[in-house]
């Protein structure tokens, strides 16, 4: 069976702009994170993102132009050798109590359905509090990335992953999930 690892996306693979990812011109990946994705996936990992883009239900974007965002993200994986077998987002705004904004674990479940897999157990890479919620509710082990902007405020907070589960970003991450491969779960 394959091993994933779940990605958080803002602030994790590209830079969070505190404010929405609107156009693929806006993507900047974080250096050397989709580098990272590539290494897992040449390591045998298989990559799923769940993301929460609340841009969607205050209708700063549409759908269509959210993916076209993350077509810009697959083909700048795709010229490192990364790949991305599925996206999983949650398009509604907070106050909409949805069950599959992040830290609800919908997204988790709505990738298991999709690739017919099991995510206990497994990473979920995230620089918010909500991916560390939604990853430690769904009995993944979350990883803490230090990007972003929210990771540092994340790091040793009553939610916080153990410091041997921080890294200071996702390449550093991915080298501990490959490190740590024999007694992966």
């Amino acid at each position: 069976m394959d091993d994933f690892v779940i990605l958080d996306r803002d602030g994790v693979i590209n830079v969070d702009l505190m404010t929405y990812v609107t156009k693929p011109e806006d993507f900047e990946p974080i250096k050397g994170s989709l580098e990272a994705i590539a290494l897992l996936n040449k390591s045998g990992y298989k990559i799923a993102i769940a993301t929460n883009q609340a841009c969607i239900e205050k209708q700063i974007i549409t759908e269509n132009e959210l993916k076209a965002v993350h077509d810009h993200m697959v083909n700048l994986l795709n010229e490192v050798g990364g790949k991305i077998e599925y996206i999983a987002y949650c398009p509604h705004a907070p106050e909409s109590l949805c069950k599959c904004r992040k830290p609800e674990t919908g997204l988790l479940k709505r990738i298991e359905l999709e690739l017919g897999i099991d995510l206990k157990g497994k990473y979920f890479i995230g620089d918010k509090e909500s991916d560390i919620l939604a990853g430690r509710n769904h009995g993944c082990t979350p990883l803490l990335i230090k990007t972003g902007g929210y990771g540092e405020k994340v790091f040793r907070s009553k939610n916080s992953p153990p410091d041997e589960h921080c890294f200071n970003n996702l390449l550093d991450a991915a080298e501990f999930i490959i490190g740590n491969k024999n007694g992966y779960s």
